[in-house]
C-alpha cells in the first residue's frame, strides 16, 4: 500500500483548497489518533501506525467542498481520484462520529450503504475525530454533550459513540 508522506499528505490538504483551520484541525486529530494507536499497540494490537497517521491527517480532506455531512464521501472520492489506497479511503468515509449505519446515511442524503468504521485504524481516526474539538481536546463527555445539542439526546449515535470509546480506551488501554 503505497501512502503519501506526512509531508505530502499536507500538501495534498493545502492543494485540495482546505482551510488553514481545517488544517491545523487535522493536525490536532492526527495527535491524538498517533496516541491512542501507540498505546493500543504497546498492549499488542496490531496496528498499521502510518495508515492512522496519514488517515487521520486525510480525514477531513473532503472539507475543501462542503462541510457538511458529506465531507467524508466528498473525501473519500477525492482520495481515490488521487490514485491512493482505498485503506486511505475508507478511513475518511468513515471517519463521522461514531459512523454511520445504512439507514441513518439515506436519511441524511449519503449514499445507502453502512459508514461505519471496520478497521482498528478506522476506529482510532474516529473516535481521535470526537475528541478534538478545532484544535483543542476535549473529554468523551463534553464530546457526547456537543453531540446530544445537535442530534437529540436519545440519538443512536450517542451510544455509538460511546461504544466506540468503551472499545478503544476503556477497554484496551486503561485495563493492564
Amino acid at each position: 500500500m503505497d501512502l503519501p508522506s506526512r509531508k505530502e499528505a499536507l500538501l495534498i490538504l493545502e492543494q485540495s483548497g482546505c482551510s488553514k483551520n481545517v488544517i491545523e484541525h487535522c493536525k490536532a486529530v492526527t495527535n491524538k489518533a498517533m496516541a491512542i494507536a501507540r498505546k493500543l499497540q504497546e498492549r499488542g494490537f496490531n496496528i498499521n501506525l502510518e495508515l492512522v497517521e496519514i488517515g487521520s491527517l486525510l480525514h477531513d480532506i473532503g472539507r475543501s467542498k462542503t462541510h457538511g455531512v458529506s465531507h467524508g464521501v466528498v473525501g473519500a472520492e477525492l482520495i481515490k481520484d488521487r490514485g491512493l489506497p482505498q485503506e486511505l479511503a475508507n478511513i475518511i468515509e468513515r471517519h463521522i462520529g461514531a459512523g454511520i449505519p445504512a439507514d441513518e446515511a439515506q436519511e441524511l442524503g449519503l449514499p445507502n450503504r453502512d459508514f461505519l468504521p471496520v478497521t482498528l485504524e478506522e476506529k482510532i481516526v474516529a473516535h481521535a475525530d470526537n475528541l478534538i474539538f478545532g484544535v483543542e481536546e476535549v473529554s468523551i463527555d463534553t464530546s457526547l454533550r456537543l453531540l446530544e445539542k445537535t442530534l437529540g439526546k436519545n440519538h443512536p449515535a450517542i451510544s455509538r459513540m460511546k461504544k466506540l470509546h468503551e472499545e478503544l480506551i476503556t477497554t484496551s488501554i486503561n485495563k493492564s
